[in-house]
């Protein structure tokens, strides 16, 4: 039998998801949570063998849960509506088990469950095409500028916060721009946030 927990906000969906896996014969869940948080609490006492985790959850994400469980035997599905190249290549940096989106049928998440119990990593493919599609392509530094652009600070407070010139870090949002291929700052955040690379 597979101890299954499921950490995820949206009441409705938690209670969903728990009644259609506890349906299945070789499938129980030990256990709902509502948070990061709580998820690697109930991980630590409940030992269950998996955790399904939302990413976007208050107090701590789904992302930061799986990492601070990363040496911890329990296995984890993130099991998220965003199909962000960022979100996916961070689930991966962190060593999740499986990433799959909530519009897959309720057959295949309880399939992906058991593959990943046999020791095998199951991810969606369209996140798979999207990371290929969409690898970030600013530098380290050219991040960095972009992180603080999206946080609301001007050339000048950019300049002084990396101590760069005011025309060097103008050179470094004329060439995020251009890689983003959009005409201002707005759009180059919303293109950046939109992809998840600010994670």
């Amino acid at each position: 039998m597979i101890r299954l927990l499921i950490a995820e906000d949206q009441k409705m969906l938690l209670g969903a998801l728990a009644s259609l896996l506890d349906m299945e014969d070789d499938i129980h869940v030990i256990g709902t949570v509502n948070n990061g948080r709580e998820a690697v609490e109930a991980v630590k006492e409940k030992e269950p063998d998996l955790c399904v985790m939302d990413i976007e959850m208050p107090e701590m994400n789904g992302l930061d849960a799986a990492g601070e469980l990363r040496d911890h035997s329990c296995k984890v599905l993130i099991l998220t509506t965003f199909a962000r190249s960022g979100y996916f290549q961070k689930a991966m940096s962190v060593g999740v088990d499986g990433y799959m989106l909530k519009d897959s049928p309720s057959e295949e998440l309880a399939n992906a469950i058991r593959q990943i119990m046999q020791g095998r990593r199951i991810f969606a493919p369209e996140l798979i095409d999207e990371v290929y599609r969409s690898e970030n392509p600013l530098t380290a530094r050219e991040k960095e500028v972009m992180d603080l652009m999206a946080e609301g600070l001007s050339t000048k407070m950019i300049a002084e916060t990396l101590f760069l010139t005011n025309g060097t870090v103008r050179n470094y949002i004329s060439t995020i721009l251009d890689k983003l291929e959009v005409d201002n700052r707005i759009e180059a955040i919303k293109v950046y946030q939109h992809k998840g690379w600010n994670s």
